[in-house]
Order: structure tokens, then C-alpha cells, then sequence
């Protein structure tokens, strides 16, 4: 199957789909909204279905298998912000606080689009590492906290990153994917099987509607793209497909499949709304919101639902042959 055939594929995923009826629906005006409370059910699910899911996977290596990616996504998650930070300040002439801000979310990972990841390589029946949601665990920490030194350092401030680090320890992503990964690792595939109706099959359902939700939160913030500037839109765009090559290349260097790279990819390129936005207001409180959140939400993640993932499946194909 070609590139493009991926993309339409992708594009015509139910996901997808669901994503733009959301945004559609908020572009009209529409009174369509989940019940309160919904997208935490849903994002709660979704995150411990994948880390029940990798943590069994993860019973059935070896230490040796694992030991170069993590090792490679440890470092590629401390090069992220750095990179992110330094363009911010010089091309964007930003701040140290919003350049630290925006460096947070860029080199933190979105845990969502690494689902939507998944769910394409599935579509397309290509394989991949069954310990990925150990990628995303290790990549969302590392990511966080050499963002929010950078920022305290240049600024001169010494407050702030005692309970941004908890927060960031503590956070619902990282709880649930690591807690999961524990629990499946422990239950292994026999207990796995007594939870499996309810984890894997309503799986694609579930998602649809966060993706739903996904797409009224993302047509909010693209009203805010005409006040950030054009830095902030072609960092949304380019940022991605830049790290995005580097995350596939890293794959490639630490031994993952083709579908191990392009996962790598996609977390390299996706930026947080989950994590880095909750650690960011306990360090950063004067830190811009429209700035990072509209990068990351409005601009970068609709990208790489749309085009991104297939992006990255793609230059891993070529990387590989």
C-alpha cells in the first residue's frame, strides 16, 4: 500500500472521522458536548487499557530486549526540549518562561496520538514492540523536567520544581500507563484474559467518542491561532515532522521494527495536554497558556492525527529498506 493510500486510509478511519465531526460541530455552533465528567472516564480507560495491554506484552521479553530502546527514548526525550527551547528563544524570540512552557509540551508525549498510533499500524496489520507503552512512560518525565530547568535556569528562579516534579510523578498518565503496565506484567496473559472483553473490544468505541471530544477542544483553541503569531503555527507544523524523522531514525538506531520506529516517531512529534499543561502551572504560572496550548492542542495535534502518523510510518519504511 502506498503513502497516499495510508493517508486517505488514515483520514477515513472512524477516528478521524470523529475527530472532525467534533470540530465541525463546535465550527457551527453546535450544543454537542460529552456529560461532564466524560473525557476523564474515557481518558482513565483508554490510558489502562494500553498499559494492562504493554504490561502483559512486556512479560514475554527479555531485559535485553529493551534495554537500547528505553535507553534511546530516554535520550531522545532529554534532546527534545533543549532543541525546542533554544529555537523558541532565537527564531520565536520568546521568553525563557513560554520558551520553557512550550519546550514542556513538545518534549513531553501525547498519549492520545500514541493510541491513534496504534490504531493505525493495526489498521494496516503492520507490527510493532509490544512494550511501547513503556516508551511513553519513560519519554513523558525526562521531556517535562529538562524543559522546566532550562526555563528556571535562564530566568534565574529556584521555586517552583518540587511540585512540578510531583505533579509530573503523580499525573494520571503516568500512574495509569505504568500502574497498568505493572498489573498486566504481574497478571500476565492468563489474567489479562479475564479483563480482555472489556479492555479490548468496546476499545475502538470508547476511543471514537474521546476523539469526538478531542475535536470541540481542538476547534476552541484554533480560534486562538490568529493571536499567536506565525512562529507559533509553523512551529506546530514543522516541529513535528522534524522530530517526528528523529524519532523514527532513534527507532531505527535502537533495533525497533518499522512499526516500533514510527511509534517513536509519533511520540518525538506529538506534544502533551495532560501532563505538561498541569506541570506547567505549578512551575510556570505566568507561562501563556494561548501560546503552548494552542501549539500543541489547536495546531500539532490535529496535524499529526491527520497527516503526522502516516508521515512517520512512512520515513520508517524508507529508513528500514
Amino acid at each position: 500500500m502506498g503513502s497516499l493510500e495510508l493517508v486517505q486510509q488514515n483520514l477515513t478511519s472512524p477516528m478521524v472521522l470523529c475527530f472532525a465531526l467534533g470540530a465541525i460541530a463546535r465550527f457551527l455552533k453546535s450544543d454537542l458536548s460529552l456529560p461532564k465528567g466524560a473525557y476523564q472516564v474515557l481518558a482513565i480507560y483508554l490510558l489502562l487499557a494500553i498499559g494492562l495491554k504493554g504490561g502483559v506484552a512486556l512479560s514475554k521479553v527479555s531485559i535485553a530486549e529493551i534495554v537500547l530502546p528505553l535507553v534511546g527514548t530516554v535520550v531522545l526525550g532529554s534532546l527534545i526540549p533543549v532543541v525546542i527551547f533554544f529555537v523558541c528563544r532565537g527564531l520565536g524570540r520568546l521568553d525563557a518562561v513560554n520558551s520553557s512552557a512550550i519546550a514542556a509540551h513538545y518534549g513531553s508525549v501525547s498519549a492520545v496520538t500514541f493510541i491513534a498510533c496504534l490504531t493505525f499500524l493495526d489498521g494496516i496489520s503492520a507490527s510493532y514492540e509490544g512494550f511501547a507503552p513503556a516508551l511513553v512512560a519513560i519519554m513523558e518525565i525526562p521531556g517535562i523536567v529538562v524543559a522546566l530547568l532550562l526555563g528556571h535556569r535562564v530566568a534565574g528562579r529556584s521555586s517552583g520544581m518540587k511540585d512540578a516534579l510531583h505533579e509530573i510523578i503523580t499525573g494520571k498518565s503516568i500512574i495509569l500507563l505504568a500502574g497498568g503496565m505493572i498489573v498486566g506484567f504481574a497478571t500476565g496473559a492468563k489474567g489479562y484474559g479475564l479483563v480482555e472483553p472489556f479492555f479490548v473490544q468496546p476499545f475502538q468505541g470508547a476511543l471514537c467518542l474521546f476523539m469526538l471530544d478531542m475535536g470541540l477542544l481542538a476547534a476552541d483553541r484554533l480560534s486562538e491561532v490568529r493571536k499567536v503569531g506565525a512562529f507559533i503555527v509553523g512551529l506546530g507544523v514543522l516541529a513535528p515532522l522534524l522530530l517526528g524523522a528523529l524519532g523514527v531514525f532513534t527507532g531505527m538506531a535502537v533495533g525497533l521494527s518499522v512499526g516500533g520506529a514510527a511509534i517513536l516517531g509519533t511520540l518525538a512529534a506529538s506534544a502533551s495536554y495532560i501532563a505538561a499543561p498541569a506541570a506547567v502551572r505549578v512551575a510556570l504560572p505566568e507561562a501563556n497558556p494561548s501560546l503552548y496550548l494552542t501549539a500543541a492542542v489547536g495546531i500539532t495535534f490535529p496535524f499529526n492525527l491527520a497527516l503526522g502518523i502516516p508521515i512517520y510510518h512512512a520515513i520508517s519504511v524508507a529508513l528500514h529498506r
